[in-house]
C-alpha cells in the first residue's frame, strides 16, 4: 500500500507519518531528507524543484513493488505531484491512501513553525512568512483530512488507520 501525506510545513506530517509507518513497519519516504541530500551533493541551499519528488517516486516504487507499505512524508502541495503519486501506486498495483494534514488553529500552526528544529543535518525549515506565501492547491478527494489541532499523535494515527483501504496488518500480524 501507498498511504501519501501532503499538507503545508509545520501541520505535523512527518511526527504523524513516522508513528503511522512506526505502527505498520512501513518504509517512511521523506522528500525533505532526499531534497537536503541532493543540495549537500551540489553544494548549494537552493530550491532543488522537482528531482526530489521524482527520485521519491522511483524509490517508492521499487519498495512497493518488494511487498513494502510506504508512507510518502511531503508538502504535495500541487495537483501535478499528489497525481505522480497516484501513478506511482497504479504502477507499482498497490492501493493508495491519501491524507492531508492541517493544523486548523493558526496561533499553533505558527508557533509550531517558529519553534521547530530540524533533524536533518545542513535543512532549515521555513519560515512563517514562507509557510504562508508558499502555493497549496486544495486538495480533492483525500481519504482522510487530520487536523493535529490540539489532537495527539496516536489520536491522528488512529484516524488514519480506520480509513486505510484494505489495511496491511501492523508488525504484529494484525489488522485493526
Amino acid at each position: 500500500m501507498l498511504i501519501v501525506f501532503g499538507g503545508l510545513p509545520g501541520t505535523g506530517k512527518t511526527t504523524i507519518a513516522r508513528a503511522l509507518a512506526r505502527r505498520l513497519g512501513a518504509f517512511h519516504l521523506r522528500i525533505d531528507t532526499i531534497e537536503q541530500a541532493i543540495r549537500a551533493t551540489v553544494g548549494t541551499d537552493d530550491p532543488v524543484g522537482p528531482q526530489g519528488y521524482v527520485v521519491a517516486y522511483a524509490v517508492a516504487g521499487d519498495n512497493l513493488r518488494l511487498g513494502a507499505t510506504v508512507v510518502a512524508d511531503s508538502v504535495n502541495p500541487i495537483r501535478i505531484t499528489r497525481e505522480a503519486w497516484r501513478a506511482t501506486a497504479l504502477r507499482a498495483g498497490v492501493p493508495l491512501a491519501e491524507v492531508e494534514v492541517v493544523c486548523s488553529d493558526p496561533m499553533e500552526h505558527r508557533h509550531r513553525v517558529e519553534t521547530r528544529h530540524s533533524d536533518i543535518a545542513g535543512h532549515r525549515p521555513p519560515s512563517w512568512a514562507a509557510v504562508m506565501e508558499r502555493d497549496y492547491e486544495p486538495w480533492e478527494g483525500t481519504d482522510a483530512v487530520i487536523d493535529t489541532a490540539g489532537r495527539a499523535v496516536d489520536a491522528c494515527v488512529a484516524a488514519i488507520l480506520a480509513v486505510l483501504p484494505n489495511r496491511p496488518p501492523d508488525r504484529t500480524g494484525r489488522r485493526r
